[in-house]
């Protein structure tokens, strides 16, 4: 333990996600070592995020504006809505330039032991949206686990009798994985989702 503002920055640290005890004490050390231009810098990086960073009004990705720049595409298709638990997840499709429609963040996923119900969700703006009649495919992209499984069945359920159709992202095997080291429900996800060659 050490006493006064070094150790208030390693206790804030400390409240990150991913950041425990001694990568915390880590950060905190290479901060007061660090020139203080380079710490400027960051404090004023985390003041302009605050300032500046909103959700968007349409999809709820991260936005300096009223809208994000994916909402504000008009090369867009208002077709396909693609359904994700966090803004991050937006990046992470994004990434593969495979998606051109828009999307919606629903800010989590179902988690009754978390105290998280669909009321939590952006459940209801996605009803919505959906309502307007533009929307003809919905993918589910939430995560592949209990939480998400259970997001997605509770989406489908909901939106199924707006005569929209539904799909779900295949999951399975990664690239350049072996089999031995693959758990069985994602071997057994695989196997549903295999396809002809």
């Amino acid at each position: 333990m050490y006493e006064g503002a070094i150790q208030d920055l390693i206790d804030e640290l400390g409240r990150l996600p991913g950041v425990g005890p001694k990568s915390a004490q880590r950060i905190a050390f290479h901060v007061l070592s660090a020139d203080p231009a380079d710490v400027n810098r960051l404090a004023g990086a985390l003041r302009k995020v605050k300032e500046l960073v909103r959700f968007c009004t349409t999809c709820f990705n991260v936005a300096e504006s009223e809208q994000c720049r994916i909402c504000r595409d008009a090369r867009r298709t208002d077709e396909v809505l693609c359904v994700v638990e966090e803004p991050k997840d937006v990046v992470a499709i994004e990434r593969t330039g495979e998606f051109r429609g828009r999307y919606h963040v629903l800010g989590g996923a179902i988690n009754p032991l978390e105290g998280i119900g669909p009321d939590n969700l952006r459940i209801r703006e996605l009803m919505t949206r959906l309502s307007g009649g533009a929307v003809r495919e919905l993918i589910l992209a939430t995560d592949p686990n209990t939480e998400g499984e259970a997001t997605a069945t509770y989406l489908a359920l909901m939106v199924k009798p707006m005569g929209i159709s539904v799909t779900r992202l295949a999951s399975g095997l990664p690239v350049g994985g072996d089999l031995e080291y693959a758990d069985e429900i994602t071997l057994g996800r695989a196997f549903e989702g295999r396809r002809a060659v």
